[in-house]
C-alpha cells in the first residue's frame, strides 16, 4: 500500500492566507502565529530601540526590523519567517518585500505557543541558513540563550539581570531587565 504524499507548501500558500492572519513557512510546512503578549512587545520595543540607537550613534550600516518583517531563506520558496527582530548588515539582501537571505542577528521572544519552535525548529533553520547570531529571549524563564554560529561554540544562557554582549557589536551590551519597567 502506498503512503500518502506529504503536502509541501510554498510562498504562494503564505500569500494566499486571509488578511490579518500571520504564519511562517519552514521546510514547506505552515505554522500559524499567535498574537504577542504585552511583555513580548515591551521586550521587542526595548531591544529594537537599543539596537537602532546604537547603530545610529555609531554610524553603522546595519538596519533593524521588528516583526512583522519577511525573511526569505533559501531559493526553493519553502522557508519564510518573521523573526521578532532582524538585524541586516548586508543591505543588498533588502528588497521592498523584506530580506532575501540570512540576517546577521535574529532575536526571537518566546511565547508559550512558540517555545518548541524557537528552541528547536528555528534554531536549526537559522544555523543551516547562515544567521551569525541568534538570541532566544525567554520571559517566563527570565533568561536569554545566545547562539553564535560563526564561532561554533556552545550556547550561552544569560539571566535577564546580567548584560549580554552583542556578538556583532562587541562594544554593545544589553541587560534585558533594564528594558522592563
Amino acid at each position: 500500500m502506498a503512503l500518502p504524499k506529504a503536502i509541501t507548501c510554498t510562498l504562494e500558500d503564505i500569500y494566499a492566507l486571509p488578511d490579518g492572519e500571520r504564519a511562517e513557512l519552514i521546510n514547506g510546512h505552515i505554522y500559524n502565529m499567535a498574537p504577542p503578549s504585552r511583555i513580548h512587545q515591551e521586550i521587542l520595543m526595548g531591544l529594537s530601540a537599543t539596537l537602532r540607537d546604537y547603530i545610529l550613534k555609531n554610524a553603522g550600516n546595519c538596519k533593524v526590523y521588528p516583526a512583522p518583517f519577511a525573511v526569505f531563506l533559501g531559493e526553493d520558496n519553502k522557508n519564510y519567517v518573521e523573526p521578532d527582530i532582524s538585524v541586516i548588515c548586508d543591505r543588498s539582501k533588502l528588497t521592498d518585500k523584506g530580506c532575501n537571505g540570512a540576517p546577521d542577528l535574529v532575536i526571537e521572544i518566546v511565547s508559550p505557543s512558540s517555545r518548541k519552535m524557537d528552541y528547536t525548529t528555528k534554531n536549526t533553520l537559522y544555523s543551516d541558513f547562515g544567521v551569525r547570531e541568534y538570541w532566544i529571549v525567554d520571559p517566563s524563564k527570565e533568561r536569554t540563550t545566545i547562539y553564535r554560529y560563526e564561532e561554533d561554540v556552545a550556547p550561552m544562557i544569560v539571566p535577564f539581570s546580567l548584560p549580554i554582549t552583542v556578538g556583532i557589536y562587541q562594544n554593545l551590551a544589553i541587560t534585558i531587565s533594564e528594558l522592563l519597567d
